[in-house]
């Protein structure tokens, strides 16, 4: 199937929810659905509008907790299509000290999935996770690629990829019970500008971009790495995420769907290229005892080629560079280089 970018034509002259709106890849889907002329979007957040990334004058943008059922239901009024990205999540350290809250966006997917069935919305995105993937297929740096498959029998990362393998059965089950076509995106390492980057819930292109610039910034060529730097991830580039997102939506697969860069790296590789854009050479201090994640996690982009006849493609080299140089702006504002 050639889905070219005319398959976006099912989002002409519908009314667009994007949950999550305030976040990350929130703030880029709608950037993205504006530049391709959809006239009505809604954007909800919990955050405060002032403290969303990115925010636009002519996009409805409301302020809701989705964990509310009330909320979901006026959220979904009279939408037809649903991105749901809403979720209560951040990097490593996060998950991984939060597993309760994590669990709890379950609650923000159920009450959506009924929003959106109350409301005849034609279509709805959920945005899972490679957290659903058994950790025994991810205890060595050289791991295989992870296929669709791998994700049972279960045994995802605890709370949070307990919520998103949970959360994408629902999405099934509602549209087998419910006739509500769902699509279900597994988002392998998502990085890129226009996001979090500092206090706690960043991911670790983030991470390592402002551990590095200020590294520069300051003189003090020293960083601290989680764990040993051995362990391995794919990163997948922003943009990348956005159309494989428009892409799914607008196709006729059901099923979950590895979204991911299949470019394998080490956190120690990824602290070379960042440090190369960065023109500077740094001191690595590991600390073995941070949370680290599983060992290995790579995306199998087999079935997404076969089933859209795409796949990402943007080369970390090429991302990094992008995200180092929005992180570093932001760095030299909060030191008064800006």
């Amino acid at each position: 199937m050639d889905m070219t970018e005319t398959s976006f034509d099912y989002l002409k002259g519908k009314r667009i929810l994007v949950t999550g709106g305030g976040g990350f890849i929130g703030g880029h889907l709608v950037a993205r659905l504006r530049d391709l002329g959809v006239a009505h979007i809604r954007s909800v957040d919990r955050k405060p509008i002032q403290e969303w990334y990115q925010s636009h004058p002519d996009v409805e943008e409301l302020t809701f907790n989705l964990e509310e059922k009330a909320n979901a239901y006026r959220a979904a009024d009279g939408i037809d299509v649903v991105f749901n990205l809403a979720a209560d999540m951040g990097g490593m350290g996060f998950i991984e000290n939060n597993k309760a809250l994590c669990m709890l966006s379950v609650l923000i997917n159920t009450h959506m999935l009924m929003a959106a069935r109350d409301a005849g919305a034609e279509r709805y995105f959920f945005s899972s996770s490679a957290c659903v993937y058994a950790a025994e297929h991810q205890v060595d740096p050289n791991v295989t690629a992870l296929r669709e498959e791998d994700a049972y029998p279960a045994e995802p990362e605890d709370g949070y990829g307990w919520e998103k393998l949970f959360s994408e059965r629902m999405c099934r089950h509602f549209t087998e019970d419910f006739g509500l076509p769902t699509y279900v995106a597994r988002y392998h390492n998502v990085y890129g500008p226009e996001g979090t980057w500092t206090g706690g819930r960043e991911k670790a292109p983030a991470a390592i971009c402002r551990k590095i610039s200020q590294a520069k910034r300051t003189g003090e060529h020293k960083i601290e790495i989680w764990g040993d730097g051995e362990q391995t991830r794919s990163f997948m580039y922003i943009d990348d995420c956005i159309e494989g997102t428009l892409r799914l939506t607008g196709s006729d697969v059901h099923e979950p769907i590895n979204i991911g860069s299949d470019e394998l790296v080490s956190i120690n590789r990824l602290v070379d290229i960042v440090q190369s854009i960065a023109g500077i050479q740094v001191e690595r201090q590991y600390d073995l005892t941070a949370p680290q994640g599983v060992r290995g996690r790579n995306s199998d982009n087999t079935k997404i080629k076969q089933l859209l006849n795409w796949a990402p493609s943007i080369p970390l080299q090429v991302g990094l560079r992008e995200t180092y140089d929005w992180v570093d702006r932001q760095v030299a504002n909060t030191l008064g280089d800006g």
